[in-house]
């Protein structure tokens, strides 16, 4: 099942008109800027309890796409569907199933972290009884228990965005909708955030994450799309978005004995051999047949491995690789 529809989706901006002339007495003339495409046809589907990444550089069309699913921003063309709803024809019902962390949200700094819960908590209509006992078992979750009574004027910039998150979390949300949800964050905020994106997702909330930090898109996307010039430009698993780029792989192989280069140069699956220090990086093809060409070669020659690792392409790397060719290809 499809938590999230997004059809032929576009946003249009029309720039606002400039006065020129106009001195003293002289009548101004009005010209149209022009238009600007943010989002360009649009289209793809995130399934029932994913974790979904959407990434691009700035100014690819991620936060007005992201408006306009959260019902902010009125699309110029397509549909998005939220649970088989039309996202504008059914705002109300659309705004209960959904929870969302913009990325310039702001908590209320006048309210301690509690009274920001319990304000939320009724304006989606959650009884006073349940409102106590999300708020106490989030503030508790999130590490921000003993600070509740605290305004949150006086929290840091981490304190900031777990309490959002909390919020978000209040109407217990079906999406949780996260803009950038680890931007600028200490070490331990962002740890306990991608925490609880995985804890809530084991439990079957769908997540629509954009994020400009990749090891947090690797480690926690089940798939992502990758967005430029308001358009799609690739769309798959954090893996095969890597694969799309490895022209080969390769192997760092340590020995505790002596072994030549030239002898690991001879094997049929091995392209070339680097020597890195105390060891070998085998440029390869096939992980699985050089490895166990490898094996082989290491029992014939009675040598003894110290350690092995296998490389493969960072999702930083295939990600500036395919913005890359995407901008040579327009």
């Amino acid at each position: 099942m499809n938590a999230i529809v997004v059809e032929n989706l576009s946003k249009q901006y029309t720039l606002p008109k400039r006065s020129k002339g106009g001195g003293m007495g002289t009548k101004k003339t009005q010209n149209t800027q022009g238009n600007v495409q943010a989002v360009d046809s649009i289209g793809f589907k995130v399934k029932k309890g994913e974790i979904f990444g959407f990434l691009g550089p700035n100014g690819a069309g991620k936060t007005t796409t992201i408006r306009m699913m959260t019902g902010v921003l009125k699309p110029t063309a397509g549909k998005i569907k939220i649970f088989g709803l039309d996202a504008w024809k059914n705002q109300i019902a659309v705004k209960q199933v959904i929870g969302n962390v913009p990325e310039m949200a702001n908590t209320y700094l006048s309210f301690s972290g509690w009274q920001n819960l319990m304000f939320i908590g009724e304006l989606y209509g959650v009884s006073k009884e349940e409102r106590i006992k999300r708020a106490e078992n989030l503030l508790k979750r999130f590490d921000l228990y003993e600070k509740r009574d605290v305004k949150t004027k006086k929290y840091s910039k981490g304190m900031q965005q777990r309490l959002l998150l909390c919020m978000a979390l209040m109407s217990n949300p079906k999406i949780l909708f996260l803009d950038e949800p680890t931007s600028g964050l200490d070490v331990q905020s962002a740890k306990i955030i991608k925490q609880i994106i995985r804890e809530y997702n084991e439990r079957g909330v769908t997540i629509f994450l954009t994020t400009h930090d990749m090891e947090v898109a690797n480690e926690l996307c089940h798939r992502i799309a990758i967005i430029n010039h308001g358009k799609i430009i690739s769309l798959d698993t954090p893996d095969n978005i890597k694969r799309l780029i490895q022209e080969h792989q390769a192997i760092d192989i340590y020995f505790t004995n002596g072994v030549k280069r030239q002898d690991i140069e001879k094997l049929p699956t091995v392209k070339e051999v680097q020597e890195i220090k105390n060891g070998f990086r085998v440029i390869i093809e096939n992980i699985h047949d050089s490895i166990c060409e490898l094996v082989e070669f290491i029992k014939e020659s009675n040598a003894t491995i110290k350690n092995l690792n296998t490389h493969e392409p960072k999702l930083e790397e295939a990600f500036l690789k395919i913005i890359e060719r995407g901008s040579k290809n327009e």
